[in-house]
């Protein structure tokens, strides 16, 4: 989910190509890609890809794929997984159980219909990560040689730290948060360009790419201002003020200059005062400011693919089709890793 501050960000919002990244380190936001797949990659009447055993594998189908996308194009992608959520994130964590609970009910009743266009829509908000599905994501990209870094929390706050730490040139997330824990470069929608239905129109998902600098200059707030923001247009630790949107948001900040004197002003929306604990929003401010994240995490190596665990894991544990998987597999291997591409270094020096 993360803090919506999807308007605030068009001004510096860029589209660029898989090109524009050749030679690229990219810090992956791993539960945030896998539920992605978890919710796309599904059958005609919702329910998503299974071996014969029942279990589960649209993970492992969007991460064997997207990632054979990522090396073909000269993009060294590195996951990183979520360790121990905060507290804080807790309460969110419980309300999207039963947001999940209620569209499970919704899917399934539109299933007993034969209405699967309203039985996808549905199923795609019941997506759940287990252990399972944890661990033979990690095995299968062990097995492709990427490599994976474990975070002590946020994995979008590690992320943001492999950027800073000049190991990776950007952090790639649906979620905006990732620029509140201070990643340099977001981008979002990182695969090939694809179409996504929203209601009747169909539109084109192009990759997108946000500089936290330019977009701070652009808003002329700090880092510290739009976490402040962040709490009060909702976030995953805190579910915000209600009748606060992100532009009302930037306005009181911009006013004010911080949520203390919002709240020493006895600031109103509507006929509601905003009340907040100082201890709360030091709380808050604090996971993004200083995250709980390992600075001596594992040095990251890409190591050779092992074609026949890879072949194993894939056709033999989980069904898949082994005349696609073994056609993937010769893409790699046939893959020239010195081909000539065009990197537009230049075009993030003026974006």
């Amino acid at each position: 989910m993360g803090t919506k501050i999807n308007e605030l960000v068009k001004e510096v919002r860029r589209t660029i190509t898989f090109e524009n990244l050749l030679n690229k380190h990219i810090a992956i936001d791993a539960f945030n890609t896998i539920y992605q797949f978890l919710a796309i990659i599904r059958q005609r009447d919702g329910t998503p890809l299974k071996d014969y055993n029942g279990n589960v594998t649209s993970h492992l189908s969007g991460l064997f794929y997207r990632t054979i996308n990522f090396l073909e194009h000269n993009i060294k992608p590195i996951y990183v997984f979520d360790g121990v959520p905060s507290e804080l994130k807790l309460e969110t964590i419980k309300e999207r159980r039963k947001i999940k609970e209620i569209a499970k009910e919704k899917m399934i009743n539109a299933q007993e219909k034969e209405d699967f266009g309203e039985a996808k829509k549905f199923a795609q908000m019941t997506s759940k990560l287990d252990t399972g599905m944890i661990n033979e994501s990690k095995k299968l990209l062990k097995y492709l040689g990427i490599p994976i870094v474990e975070a002590s929390s946020e994995g979008e706050a590690q992320s943001a730290f492999i950027v800073e730490n000049g190991d990776a040139w950007a952090c790639a997330s649906q979620d905006y948060d990732t620029l509140l824990f201070g990643g340099e470069r977001l981008i979002r929608n990182f695969a090939v360009s694809r179409s996504k239905k929203l209601k009747n129109t169909t539109v084109t998902l192009d990759i997108e790419y946000i500089s936290l600098s330019k977009f701070l200059e652009s808003l002329n707030i700090t880092r510290e201002q739009l976490i402040e923001m962040g709490i009060l247009i909702g976030t995953d630790f805190f579910p915000g003020i209600k009748g606060i949107g992100q532009h009302k948001a930037l306005d009181l900040i911009k006013k004010y200059g911080s949520l203390e004197n919002i709240i020493k002003n006895n600031v109103k929306v509507g006929n509601i005062e905003i009340k907040l604990e100082k201890d709360l929003i030091e709380q808050i401010k604090e996971i993004f400011l200083y995250p709980n994240i390992k600075k001596n995490y594992p040095k990251i190596i890409w190591e050779k693919i092992k074609y026949e665990e890879v072949e194993e894991l894939l056709i033999e544990q989980h069904n898949f089709s082994k005349q696609r998987v073994l056609n993937a597999i010769e893409r790699l291997k046939k893959q020239n890793s010195s081909k000539t591409q065009v990197s537009l270094d230049s075009f993030f020096k003026k974006n």
